[in-house]
């Protein structure tokens, strides 16, 4: 016999699996020899209030064992003789779409610019170690795409596009652990995700897709109106394609705009990396002095606000986690966040950020003047402006400019920093006095409402860390809403973050399946 129970209890409870059963057996009147087993199937915390609770639903096992899998696992068929479909880029868009291809019968070739997911690591290394990015191998740029060495964060609120607990699922088929499916706010974690999507890229090989890495696409292949292939490394690679390059890939939405594939500039989020001691943030978050103690994981903190008729919000938080270099080229630099599974370092840090509208940069108050650029790229460089503008300030090389969160508010020069997580090192600067006005004096606003709101979040123990201006892609390709097709050009689709309709690992792994089975039905269509 099985039973589902809603419970609330203590996090020591929630923590240990015998003191879980203990709980449910005193609770419910079931002998704990008749318990043989209790999966939980969600799991969240409540810290409202001081006595910190966690929600559970679980099921019961009674005088019976589990006889089904955790979860529903996906058939892959051999297509190793099917039809072919281009998939360009292999972060979460592009690695759905090939899986979703290989279940629809026909079979991926996926073209991927950087390197295999461990090789890339070690290009990673190297920008802490001599200053220096490669263009191609980054956190931005390889196998895995940016989500793959930042973070793993895996919550969306995406819930009507697709189906997000399928994208679940099939990362635990690949390996990632089974918590995900249970907790609120799901995380593999940036130590573990590399080996998820390394058997990901395994599945597509086995069932007789192609995985090309340094393979960088250049140039689609027309027929009239119809894109029948593209050329990558000189190479044609012929059928329709999914075009799913992430939302760094300058270069492509360059090479559109030239070819006249219809574009547009879409609305951005801009600001800085602002990191706490993740003590600090434990204490606030969980309201008692001791923090998270023995049993809660590092805490989380969202927030959100409006100042002068624009959104400030916090973005992308990483308890427990690192901040990283993410810049994409030379003359820029980028900030982003990550945590390892454990979640267990001494700092914590989110994306704080100020939204920013096409129509924004006309005013001349942002330090671009958007007419001397083409109107669809428009937010695109003035991403590129604000990374020159920080490599500048930073002593033209990867540290980054940085200052306290209350000198900050206050208009003050740090005159030292703390210590940071940071590896390539940070230069005290005054933030406050070149950001463009409207993004400096928006945070300034909505660091003092939220200092208000978590009193101690507002502090000079915190230090901001310039810039991150990659929150999301500053241009959509412009798509049919019904097919997902291109609206200008048959056999393209436009996929994930990089085409402007997902935000982060979960959209846009949905929308990578979406576009197979878009393009699948296209090609049925046209034989």
């Amino acid at each position: 016999m099985t039973n589902e129970y809603q419970l609330r209890v203590l996090p020591q409870v929630a923590a240990s699996a015998e003191k879980l059963k203990k709980y449910i057996s005193e609770e419910q009147g079931i002998a704990m020899g008749a318990l043989k087993a209790v999966r939980i199937l969600k799991r969240s915390i409540d810290a409202r209030q001081r006595t910190i609770f966690v929600n559970l639903k679980v099921r019961v096992y009674v005088n019976e064992q589990p006889t089904e899998d955790e979860f529903e696992h996906v058939d892959y068929q051999n297509v190793d003789d099917k039809p072919q479909v281009i998939v360009v880029g292999a972060g979460p868009g592009g690695l759905f779409a090939a899986l979703r291809l290989i279940e629809l019968g026909l079979r991926p070739i996926v073209l991927e610019r950087g390197k295999d997911v461990h090789e890339r690591k070690k290009d990673l290394a190297n920008i802490s170690r001599t200053q220096q990015v490669d263009g191609e191998s980054n956190y931005c740029f390889g196998e895995g795409g940016a989500g793959a060495y930042s973070d793993g964060k895996l919550y969306t609120r995406s819930k009507k596009r697709g189906n997000t607990e399928k994208i679940l699922r099939v990362f635990c088929q690949h390996g990632a652990s089974t918590n995900i499916l249970a907790d609120a706010h799901p995380h593999i974690g940036t130590d573990r995700l590399p080996q998820v999507i390394e058997a990901m890229r395994n599945t597509i090989i086995r069932c007789g897709g192609e995985v090309h890495f340094q393979t960088k696409m250049t140039e689609l292949i027309m027929k009239g109106q119809q894109v029948i292939g593209c050329v990558a490394n000189e190479k044609e690679f012929l059928g329709p394609v999914i075009l799913a390059t992430g939302h760094s890939a300058r270069d492509v939405y360059r090479y559109l705009n030239e070819a006249k594939i219809h574009l547009e500039a879409k609305g951005i989020a801009v600001g800085v990396r602002l990191e706490h001691p993740s003590q600090l943030i434990d204490q606030i978050q969980y309201h008692r002095k001791e923090g998270r103690g023995q049993w809660l994981p590092a805490a989380e903190y969202a927030f959100v606000t409006q100042a002068d008729g624009r959104g400030v919000y916090s973005f992308c938080m990483c308890p427990g986690g690192f901040v990283i270099p993410a810049a994409t080229g030379p003359e820029q630099i980028v900030v982003n966040g990550m945590s390892p599974a454990n979640r267990g370092t001494q700092w914590s840090n989110s994306g704080m950020v100020v939204e920013v509208r096409p129509e924004d940069l006309e005013s001349g108050k942002y330090g671009v003047k958007s007419e001397k650029f083409a109107p669809a790229l428009s937010m695109m460089y003035f991403q590129e402006e604000l990374e020159r503008m920080c490599w500048q300030q930073g002593n033209m090389k990867q540290t980054a400019p940085a200052q306290r969160m209350a000198d900050f508010v206050n208009g003050r020069l740090s005159y030292d920093l703390p210590r940071s997580s940071y590896a390539p090192g940070l230069v005290s600067s005054p933030l406050h006095f070149w950001m463009p006005k409207p993004i400096a004096s928006r945070l300034q606003q909505g660091f003092k409402t939220f200092g208000k709101q978590a009193h101690g979040f507002l502090t000079n123990e915190a230090v901001m860390i310039a810039m991150e201006t990659r929150t999301s892609s500053p241009v959509r390709i412009v798509r049919d809403n019904e097919t997902l097709m291109h609206v200008q050009v048959e056999g393209l689709f436009p996929c994930g973050e990089g085409a402007g309709y997902a935000g982060g690992i979960v959209s846009a792994g949905v929308d990578g399946e979406r576009c197979a089975e878009m393009c699948a039905s296209y090609m049925e269509k046209v034989g």
